[in-house]
């Protein structure tokens, strides 16, 4: 016949290994300690910040779970606690902590005459408290300790469980809410916010709702700084797996001893320093996106992995021998010309291949110079958002510059160039509003396009006194006029000289009024002779 208390004590370590929330896990821990152990009452506490505070009772009022038992003011647990096994207290004239307050004795008078408990250790720490009290003094006297010992054990165990799941769970809701914060401003700055007006930019803009409809695997390409990263990240927010992780690879930073684990993780030993199991990117971005920026600086030798897990979804963590599947879409971005690389050898031709499947190119500022007014407001804003200022604006001047620059750093130049330019304009100056001029944008001969000036020099006269709007479509029209000029009214070579293309500049140069039937040509021909004398 199976031993009662060996039965109990299986029921509660089947409960250690069971989801159950920690409140019933302690009192089914104390029911089958009252079904072994004769006593009117049970008790489990834990040590909180000096004092025993109750976690479950049995056979006690509801109020003693909202009381504070400090050992110094109750000598039997003082007792229970200084002991490393279990303690008999029949019969002692020391005052129990429950008396007046068992349940089947509401007697405020009553008293405790036998008091059972042991102090719960965790690696030798001191954690709580197992106590059992009765009516009867001689109610503990045939207990086997070892039973005892072995509940205290169990329960000691239990209130570790409790604590790590409570840690666990405390720190996956900071987590949580520090990703959901983090991802909201990623999203409010950069989240694929697409800053523009440009037909260039409407065209980017479109393909990007083209491919969020989708799953497919695309390959982004462009310059340093043309916002190949914001491109991505709008791809995701407009997705379906929007709601999920959009992991960030930057592969240009991924020496290629850890390139293997950081993509697809590894296992505890599987090299020097893995002292833990570790799971990879491609996990981490199960059922969202993994965007891999720098694809082109992968090494080789990780290479074909990168393949395997495009091809059938699958990854393999270093140092194991199961493969785990994952539901991820990838994302690349390069500024390299990877056609060229798989030509020299230095990237694989059918990982090139599987990452293009879409390829979507991200055009420089120079080929839409009209989204730079835009683009400077939104950067200037956000300049003053960082450097705490009321209102940020630029003169017309400054816009003037800025729309005459080539911009080989792109938009991110031209972000860095304004916020540097917001804190010059804004040093010792005590007025609401910043106001941001030429003097203040530092543009170097790297920025300014050759044989453009840096202020309107040329414009007609009252040019800085006109309305922005009036002023930059001034500074265009010159711009076009000189370049046309210069290129002996050849619209091909000017729009080479200007980084345009043909289509745009005709466009442009009509909404100017530079273009448009015989009298637009021959407006812009006596303009142009005009500028070359």
């Amino acid at each position: 016949m199976e031993s009662p208390i060996l039965h109990s004590l299986f029921e509660i370590a089947v409960d250690l290994t069971s989801t159950l929330a920690a409140d019933d896990r302690y009192r089914h821990l104390l029911q089958a300690v009252r079904r072994v152990v004769p006593c009117d009452a049970a008790a489990l506490l834990r040590l909180e910040g000096g004092a025993l505070v109750p976690l479950a009772v049995d056979g006690l009022l509801p109020e003693v779970v909202g009381r504070r038992f400090a050992p110094a003011d109750h000598p039997r647990l003082a007792r229970i606690l200084s002991e490393t096994g279990p303690v008999r207290l029949s019969g002692s004239p020391l005052p129990d902590p429950f008396d007046g307050l068992l349940r089947d004795h509401p007697d405020p008078l009553s008293k405790v005459h036998g008091c059972m408990g042991c102090a719960l250790r965790v690696e030798g720490e001191l954690v709580g408290a197992l106590t059992m009290d009765a009516h009867d003094p001689a109610a503990f006297e045939g207990v086997d300790d070892r039973a005892v010992a072995a509940f205290a054990a169990l329960a000691a165990a239990a209130i570790r469980t409790a604590r790590l799941i409570e840690a666990l769970a405390l720190s996956a809701r900071r987590q949580g809410l520090v990703a959901r914060q983090l991802l909201e401003e990623t999203q409010a700055r950069r989240g694929g916010e697409l800053i523009g007006q440009s037909q260039a930019m409407q065209r980017l803009r479109t393909e990007v709702a083209l491919l969020a409809d989708s799953d497919l695997t695309a390959l982004i390409t462009g310059e340093t700084g043309v916002g190949k990263e914001v491109v991505a990240r709008s791809i995701h927010a407009q997705s379906r797996r929007s709601k999920a992780h959009l992991i960030y690879v930057n592969c240009a930073a991924l020496p290629e001893s850890i390139a293997e684990s950081e993509l697809f993780g590894h296992t505890r030993g599987a090299f020097t320093g893995a002292v833990d199991h570790r799971a990879g990117k491609f996990e981490a971005a199960d059922g969202g996106t993994l965007f891999l920026d720098e694809v082109g600086e992968l090494p080789l030798s990780v290479q074909p992995k990168l393949l395997r897990a495009l091809q059938s979804g699958e990854v393999q963590r270093v140092g194991s021998d199961r493969l785990l599947h994952v539901d991820v879409r990838v994302l690349a971005a390069t500024n390299r010309d990877l056609a060229l690389e798989v030509s020299s050898g230095r990237f694989r031709p059918d990982l090139y291949h599987r990452l293009s499947v879409y390829p979507l190119h991200v055009p420089p500022l120079r080929d839409r110079l009209d989204d730079v007014p835009i683009l400077t407001g939104f950067f200037l804003d956000a300049a003053r958002g960082r450097l705490g200022l009321t209102n940020v604006r630029a003169t017309a001047a400054a816009q003037a510059a800025l729309v005459s620059c080539d911009w080989p750093g792109n938009v991110r130049e031209l972000e860095h160039i304004l916020l540097r330019a917001t804190l010059r304009a804004s040093h010792g100056r005590q007025r609401a509003t910043v106001v941001v001029d030429v003097e203040h944008l530092g543009l170097g001969p790297a920025v300014v396009r050759p044989g453009t000036p840096m202020t309107p020099s040329g414009a007609e006269p009252g040019f800085l006194d006109l309305p922005m709007a009036d002023a930059l479509e001034a500074v265009r029209r010159l711009i076009i006029q000189r370049n046309l000029a210069a290129a002996d009214g050849n619209w091909a070579e000017a729009a080479r000289r200007l980084g345009l293309d043909r289509g745009n500049l005709h466009r442009l140069a009509t909404r100017l009024g530079l273009l448009g039937g015989d009298r637009g040509r021959q407006s812009s021909t006596s303009t142009a002779t005009r500028s070359t004398t």
